[in-house]
């Protein structure tokens, strides 16, 4: 199982002495932000110095970094060393605001990819791969994380890049990829057009292995994608204002996603209260990374939930593993008092036969009164069936959703490929409430 191993020293480690590790990081990290402005602020308002810390329980008495205190610090008011030492800068899109702007070092660089090295080994990633990239290249993190870390391993890299679906399936059948690195819903847009080109995109390319993120997805979605590309398809998590991809990835057992602790500390809170909640509760995901030289970040509010699993694996690993995240606790949809994500509605509607994996979440208020509708694409057979037929289908949609998430949807059935495919991210929902 070692093969599959991409670092065992650190990988495998008894929980003590990971432990020793991470206080040991911590303290020194802490050392090194002291000398940050906003650090320095926020641990004199918490009347705390980096002396205090003496054990990991500690941990708790830190303050919270958020995605606002690197808007507020733009372009690099958060960076711990002096820009000559800076020889990689990346951000965020910045759609709801400033960008959020990161830097590394050269050792940063290769930490990085010797971190996405580990997933993508757990993942059965090997030296004789050629690996697809369809992410886009650009200041997002994601396609150079990739990049680097299957170079490291001594797997061929495509760098595709996003966009131009006829192209990239066109490049995917010639160079003969073996690994296809995207998001979750681009390999359904992917197999969509593969089909429409009249072929069977399970025999079609040679693909064994996708390593999917950026997105939350279900595991109906993880079965799905499986099935129509004959694949095995795993998850890995990252942000950009941590590192990048490279902050946990699954192992071939697909029971959570390992999460390299040795890098970074996690911790999970009530998003309401910043309550540290033991082991095994659901709720936000807070990260401190204990090894980045450029910009390390002190219990940085992920706005992700999810829930960890510190039970050995059978993998051999012995690092804590995080499930997939339902979604953010700030796209957390609040619909007549019930909390929503999208993937729950996925799941549901992924194990009902004849629902295409397409779908849209439009929220509007009427009235005092908010209202959730859902468009689903569903297959021929279906949309041109008796209208008889379609109403009990529907009917039996609303129930299903109703007895799952607690809340009544209004059900639409639409035609196959009528919902817009996605070459990145795919947008799930409408909410009209936010311009009314």
């Amino acid at each position: 199982m070692t093969k599959l191993i991409w670092d065992p020293l650190h990988e495998c480690l008894d929980r003590k002495d990971l432990e020793r590790l991470q206080l040991e990081r911590l303290r020194t990290t802490l050392q090194r932000v002291a000398k940050v402005p906003c650090y320095q602020d926020k641990f004199q308002k918490a009347g705390i110095t980096p002396d205090d810390i003496h054990s990991l329980a500690d941990l708790a008495k830190l303050p919270f970094t958020t995605k606002e205190d690197l808007r507020i610090n733009y372009p690099y008011g958060m960076f711990a060393v002096p820009m000559r030492e800076i020889v990689r800068i990346h951000s965020s899109s910045g759609t709801t605001g400033k960008p959020t702007v990161v830097g590394y070092s050269r050792k940063d660089l290769n930490d990085w990819s010797s971190l996405v090295a580990r997933f993508m080994t757990a993942a059965g990633v090997v030296a004789d791969d050629i690996v697809h990239i369809a992410f886009g290249y650009g200041l997002f993190t994601g396609a150079f994380g990739l990049h680097y870390g299957a170079e490291m391993i001594g797997s061929a890299v495509i760098p595709m890049s996003g966009g131009n679906t006829d192209r990239q399936i066109m490049i995917l059948k010639d160079y003969g990829a073996t690994v296809l690195v995207c998001t979750p819903s681009y390999a359904l847009t992917l197999a969509d057009r593969i089909e429409k080109l009249g072929h069977n995109p399970r025999t079609y390319l040679s693909l064994r292995v996708g390593l999917f993120g950026g997105e939350p997805w279900s595991e109906e979605m993880r079965r799905e994608i499986e099935d129509r590309l004959n694949i095995v398809a795993t998850d890995n998590y990252g942000l950009s204002e941590i590192i990048g991809p490279g902050v946990a990835g699954e192992c071939l057992q697909k029971k959570g996603m390992h999460i390299f602790e040795d890098h970074f500390l996690p911790e999970i809170i009530n998003p309401d209260t910043g309550e540290v909640l033991p082991p095994g509760e659901k709720g936000e995901l807070v990260l401190t990374n204990i090894v980045q030289e450029a910009i390390p970040l002190i219990r940085y509010r992920t706005r992700d939930i999810t829930r960890l699993h510190y039970e050995s694996c059978v993998c051999g690993r012995t690092l804590v593993r995080m499930d997939k995240t339902m979604g953010r606790s700030d796209d957390m949809l609040i619909i007549k008092g019930v909390n929503v994500f999208p993937t729950q509605i996925e799941e549901i509607l992924f194990q009902v036969e004849g629902c295409e994996p397409h779908y849209l979440l439009v929220v509007e208020r009427k009235g005092t009164l908010d209202t959730l509708e859902i468009l689903v694409e569903v297959n021929e057979n279906i949309f041109f069936d008796e209208m008889r037929k379609q109403r009990a289908f529907v009917e039996m949609l609303e129930k299903k959703l109703a007895t799952s998430i607690g809340l009544h949807a209004k059900v639409k059935l639409v035609e196959p490929s009528s919902i817009p495919r996605h070459e990145g991210k795919a947008n799930r929902v409408i909410d009209k409430r936010t311009h009314s």
